[in-house]
């Protein structure tokens, strides 16, 4: 039922929303029905029990995902950084800049302040 040669399982919308949507449909279930990888013990079946909340059906390990797929491009651009603590020497850095902005800030508005006394007496 509702198989087509363009749009495949998305066919059984039938002539409503459009080619693109179902196109894009299909690209979303591709991703959902493909076995996905624990990344706490390796084992390749998860279940998908709420939008974003997976479950190992091995380790039992409940984790958070995408809405449809246990990784997110995000979290694996994040997970990344982490293991090669690549942003750790630009921490340092960064901590020194805020901190030096905030002094600069802080400076200001006392000057302002003090103006701003001044044009009252």
């Amino acid at each position: 039922m509702g198989n087509t040669k363009k749009v495949h399982s998305t066919g059984r919308y039938g002539a409503r929303y459009g080619v693109g949507v179902k196109k894009r449909v299909l690209k979303v279930e591709a991703k959902q029905s493909q076995k996905h990888e624990c990344p706490f013990c390796g084992f390749k079946k998860i279940a998908r029990k709420t939008r974003g909340i997976f479950q190992c059906k091995k380790c039992g390990k409940r984790f958070a995902g995408g809405a449809f797929t246990p990784h997110t491009l995000a979290g694996g651009i994040i997970k990344k950084m982490v293991s090669q603590k690549s942003f750790l020497p630009l921490a340092g850095e960064l901590e020194s800049l805020t901190g030096e902005a905030q002094k600069a800030i802080g400076e200001k508005t006392s000057k302002e302040h003090s103006v701003e006394e001044e044009g009252e007496n």
